[in-house]
């Protein structure tokens, strides 16, 4: 049990049920009325740049947001701060490099970015298939939590309880995915960020009410309880039992920055802006809300610690994936009133709709690169209904076995399939939009090797991480195969998928004659420029 009060409880169930029958019905409404490919994967590209930008930050205020760096934030203090803050840096270096040129040289996935320098179908379905590793792992971090959650609020103990809970939050992602197509999700991305932010601030407001509106007095106190004292406040805690912390710090940062911008549910989301100019506004909008969103995270499961003591939130998890919640119901006092016992329910709310809104993007990117990319450049190109109907099958493809790994996963630890998505999206994708979009001598097998080897290497080092095994808290707890000395892999894989890139674009430019065929300079050209603007389009409703 966990110790909430039935009014607590009640409130918050009523809550789920009516946040889930709203946003059906809006994902419904605002979901294509047409067979039109450009309604279900961009929108009409008509979305305004608020809106935009609010999905960007939706997507970038995860579940491993809000419940892994909060719990790394309540156990371990600078360390969770500073991861924090990188995700914030990642938001930045997809605005000032790659949101323009996504945007400019994109159509519907990461396939169309990848292919317009080099088109092919092996391009195509290794972009697709690299989607797919990246995404999927992410998207069972996200369902599991949906059963943990609403088991820790609502007090279910049984497991058969926990696993319809991810059944029916599986069949609503698919739900969302499939009905609302790119606006329906935006919509819920929508929603969940100002619903995350505006409870955020309430509860931000008590935890510095409770220590008279004294930061210095909260993140003291904190160091006080976490039992660690003035380490709480210096870097290293996390990484304390590894062997080189300074360098496992630096390559979970890594991963994080660059793995973060370059996730294909975060990249779609360029090609939905109507003008370059557009997608600038779009991208200020997003890093602001990141922005306030991490000093809110910040204080609330700081608070958390200084509230309650280590003990508890451990407690509570072992990873501390439940110190935001805890930090809430903390600041409204043990004993809440019928008023309070709502405000935890918008709270509670809030992270569900999160876990939600971010599984059903992740969806929404899977199903429209199986549909589109594994399609595209056939003799006879599909009938926009028939690649429209087979995306939302692909949907459903793609979310009926994420379900069941979901059911299989969430009593194991599952922060390395969080940092699976992360370390592919900077060792694969991240080298290969770079290189694509920046170096005129960027070849097609360059490109196939840098999502070959980095996703390879990612998944080969992955296994002998101590997240993995070795440790009481890896997903393994009684094996030992944690040969790798980091936590994250991206400081070797990383630079694996860059090296792979330029060195097989080296061995192949001159044999494969891509230095003349002009491609670059029409890219070139895109980048500069952007697409020139086209006629006014819209639903017909």
């Amino acid at each position: 049990m966990t110790g909430f009060s039935p009014a607590a409880q009640s409130w918050s169930l009523v809550a789920f049920c009516s946040v889930v029958a709203v946003t059906l019905l809006l994902c419904v409404l605002t979901g294509p009325a047409g067979d039109d490919l450009d309604d279900f994967y961009t929108g009409y590209r008509t979305l305004s740049p608020l809106r935009n930008g609010l999905a960007v930050a939706g997507d970038y205020i995860s579940a491993a947001t809000v419940l892994t760096v909060g719990g790394i934030i309540a156990l371990c203090g600078y360390d969770g701060i500073v991861l924090a803050l990188s995700t914030l840096l990642s938001l930045m270096l997809l605005m000032f490099v790659l949101a323009e040129p996504l945007h400019n040289t994109g159509k519907f996935t990461m396939g169309d970015v990848l292919a317009r320098r080099r088109p092919g179908r092996a391009v195509r379905i290794t972009a697709c298939l690299v989607t797919l590793a990246s995404l999927v792992p992410m998207m069972v971090v996200q369902l599991a939590g949906v059963g943990q959650l609403l088991a820790f609020v609502l007090g279910f103990s049984d497991s058969t309880m926990k696993n319809g809970c991810v059944v029916g939050a599986g069949a609503l992602m698919i739900s969302y995915a499939a009905l609302g197509g790119m606006r329906g999700t935006a919509l819920i991305q929508i929603i969940k960020t100002v619903v995350l932010l505006g409870s955020g601030l309430v509860v931000t407001v008590l935890v510095l009410h409770s220590f008279g509106w004294s930061p210095q007095a909260l993140f003291h106190t904190a160091a006080r309880q976490s039992g660690a004292g003035p380490g709480y406040l210096t870097w290293g805690l996390q990484y304390a039992r590894g062997p080189y912390p300074a360098l496992d710090m630096a390559s979970t940062q890594l991963a994080i920055v660059l793995g973060g911008a370059c996730l294909p549910h975060v990249t779609m989301r360029m090609y939905t802006a109507g003008t370059p100019r557009q997608v600038r506004r779009a991208m200020s909008w997003a890093v602001s809300s990141v922005a306030l969103f991490v000093l809110l995270l910040t204080l609330v499961c700081t608070g958390a610690m200084a509230l309650l003591g280590r003990e508890r939130i451990a407690g509570a998890d072992p990873h501390g994936s439940t110190a935001y919640l805890l930090g809430a119901r903390a600041a409204f006092g043990g004993d809440m009133s019928r008023a309070e016992s709502l405000l935890f329910a918008t709270v509670t709310t809030a992270v569900f709709l999160t876990l939600l809104a971010s599984v059903a993007s992740m969806t929404l990117a899977c199903a429209n690169t199986l549909a589109h990319d594994l399609t595209a450049g056939r003799r006879t190109p599909l009938a926009p209904a028939r690649e429209l109907t087979l995306a939302r099958v692909c949907a459903l493809a793609v979310g009926v076995p994420v379900i069941l790994l979901a059911v299989l996963a969430q009593h194991r630890s599952l922060q390395p399939l969080a940092t699976v998505s992360f370390c592919l999206g900077a060792s694969a994708i991240a080298p290969a939009l770079l290189y694509s979009l920046f170096w005129r001598r960027y070849t097609r097998a360059g490109l196939l090797a840098t999502l070959v080897v980095g996703t390879l290497s990612v998944l080969v080092l992955m296994t002998g991480t101590s997240l993995v095994s070795g440790s009481p808290l890896s997903a393994f707890p009684d094996a030992h195969f944690d040969w790798f000395p980091f936590n994250t892999t991206a400081l070797a894989s990383v630079p694996a998928g860059f090296l792979a890139g330029w060195l097989t674009t080296l061995f192949t430019a001159r044999r494969s004659g891509d230095r003349a065929d002009g491609r670059f300079e029409a890219l070139e050209h895109l980048l500069l420029a952007g697409p020139a603007k086209p006629a006014p389009k819209g639903p017909t409703r």
